[in-house]
């Protein structure tokens, strides 16, 4: 027998690399011989940085940068290991972590959480303002990744405080953007309507050999009924006159990069996204947007580690009909059967939704719940590797039984 174990987080309870030891510390128990393939997942939000250092045997780094209301704090991004692409293979036993390496990078691929830097989580009620809060942190991060060689950065973009079009991230990365008078304008969404001229001859040279994927879902035009500041501002303290004045100062920005630069991101989707860094990434790196676990599936070669395997046990947090729009088990559900067609693909989740039914038109074959009783969400939360062990366990013996009768 030969599993492949591609979860994604259970947020607040197991990591997916967590998550995936509790799967295979379950089926090891009915299948103790079988070969199990590691690969934790993530789908370009919370947990992506984690999963993908985990599952490449990469390293944490941390810089010091300015949060979205400019506040220092030290942020995490990750440096993909040697292993980056192969997964984490064992037999029978555990091994270890480390995986054998098909190829060795010429240089190091970072990947990094937008949200690390200027994330929702740095401001409260009291201080939350997409008027002036910044994506400078994250232009930070990029140049730290920059400095530790790379020169492919993955980029999550999820979770963000900001509405700044991405002004402040590339501001780190050495765009001036200046007002009629050739001063600077001041950081944040709120005074972009001041910005009469970009000037671009201080960027960072190693953008120009820098590939950055961004890994979102997201497909909101930078302004508009469906744009950054209308669909996503109220949710990080805009009120409906600051919507109005926030999408109309990143229309002006559009213009101004269109004119000067001669890129349009008014009306790119996904240039919305994390309140329009999409369109900053698209203006000022070469960007390519994309799924996020699509990214993550493809970084590490999820669909080549699937083939010749029997089963992919797959999950995360909460699973519904939500699932098939970019969640992880619906990446990784694609992935493996596209290298492996005939390959079951079993799902686990702390909670189980409505609509599931229409994940199994999709290609999940089976989607299990790992709660065994009324429980607070504490207990829950404390007795989840337990929990999803168990699960997988007992889905095993299904599997054993049907193997039996099969022969």
């Amino acid at each position: 027998m030969k599993f492949v174990i591609a979860p994604d987080s259970f947020k607040g309870c197991m990591t997916a690399k967590q998550t995936a030891d509790a799967m295979r510390e379950g089926l090891r128990r009915v299948f103790p011989d079988a070969e199990y393939v590691m690969v934790p997942m993530a789908d370009g939000g919370e947990g992506t940085v984690q999963s993908l250092v985990d599952a490449t045997g990469g390293t944490l780094r941390q810089a010091t940068v300015l949060d979205p209301l400019q506040r220092e704090t030290v942020a995490e991004y990750g440096l993909l290991g040697n292993d980056a692409a192969s997964g984490t293979r064992v037999s029978g036993k555990v091994t270890g972590d480390a995986a054998e390496a098909d190829t060795t990078p010429a240089a190091p691929v970072a990947v990094i959480e937008m949200a690390a830097a200027s994330g929702i989580q740095f401001v409260n009620d009291e201080t939350k303002n997409p008027l002036v809060t910044t994506t400078y942190g994250t232009g930070q991060l990029i140049r730290a990744a920059l400095d530790d060689g790379a020169r492919t950065i993955i980029l999550g973009v999820g979770g963000s405080a900001t509405n700044d079009g991405g002004a402040g991230m590339a501001e780190a990365l050495g765009v001036r953007f200046l007002d009629s008078a050739g001063n600077p304008i001041p950081r944040g969404g709120g005074f972009l309507d001041r910005l009469a001229r970009i000037d671009v001859s201080g960027i960072d040279p190693r953008i120009a050999e820098t590939r950055i994927l961004i890994a979102s879902d997201v497909t909101n035009p930078l302004v508009g009924p469906t744009g950054a500041s209308a669909v996503f501002g109220p949710q990080k303290g805009a009120t409906p006159d600051m919507v109005e004045r926030l999408d109309a100062n990143l229309a002006h920005y559009a213009a101004i990069i269109s004119r000067d630069l001669g890129i349009d991101v008014a009306h790119t989707p996904g240039a919305g996204g994390a309140g329009g860094l999409g369109a900053g990434l698209l203006a000022f790196t070469k960007s390519t947007m994309r799924s996020g676990v699509e990214i993550v599936s493809q970084t590490v070669r999820l669909a080549d580690r699937a083939v010749g395997a029997d089963y992919c046990f797959t999950g995360e947090g909460g699973i519904d009909f939500q699932t098939q729009y970019g969640k992880t088990p619906m990446g990784v559900t694609r992935a493996v059967r596209s290298g492996n067609p005939g390959i079951g693909v079993i799902a686990l989740a702390g909670y189980v939704g409505e609509g599931i039914d229409q994940l199994y038109d999709l290609g999940i074959d089976a989607v299990f719940g790992i709660v065994p009783s009324a429980m607070t969400l504490a207990e829950a939360l404390a007795e989840g590797p337990a929990n999803l062990a168990r699960t997988a366990e007992n889905v095993g013996r299904l599997l054993a039984l049907r193997d039996c009768k099969s022969r």
